[in-house]
């Protein structure tokens, strides 16, 4: 009986060893641009931004951390993407290639992302992709929300 319960302590023990070690090791990285709060709205009967309401455009914006990358896709969706390089955001910021579809930074890293996969890293020292903000599109009052 002793040894069952001898093996029964050392197993919770070793058990919780490992678990500490887990916990300790498996030290997860995060993206590493600043989370900053957004709250957009941009009324899109404007002139100023009429030329978002065309699907394969895009603006730049004033807004998260080194400002918004805004895109209208062509298959009529809206996506914001904040213009921090992943790699360093105290560096890079993106600027946006409508032709190759890519988010590139040229004066810190030469890190690439792809805009037809929600800002993934297709070619760089990033890690991660570009940090997406949620777009909500009003018909009714025709006005586009950013927000995270």
């Amino acid at each position: 009986m002793k040894n069952i319960l001898y093996s029964i302590k050392t197993g919770k023990v070793i058990i919780l060893l490992l678990l500490i070690l887990c916990f300790f090791s498996c030290d997860e990285k995060q993206n590493p641009v600043p989370n900053v709060y957004v709250d957009i709205l941009i009324p899109l009967n404007d002139p100023q931004y009429s030329s978002i309401t065309v699907p394969g455009n895009f603006l730049y914006l004033t807004g998260g951390v080194n400002g918004i990358l805004l895109i209208h896709t062509v298959d009529d969706q809206y996506k914001a993407y904040d213009r921090t390089c992943t790699y360093d955001p105290d560096c890079g910021t993106v600027s946006y290639n409508e032709n190759t579809f890519r988010a590139t930074d040229t004066v810190c890293c030469g890190s690439e992302f792809s805009m037809l996969v929600d800002g993934i890293v297709e070619q760089g020292p990033a890690e991660f992709p570009l940090k997406q903000y949620a777009c909500i599109y009003n018909q009714n009052s025709n006005t586009l929300q950013i927000r995270n």
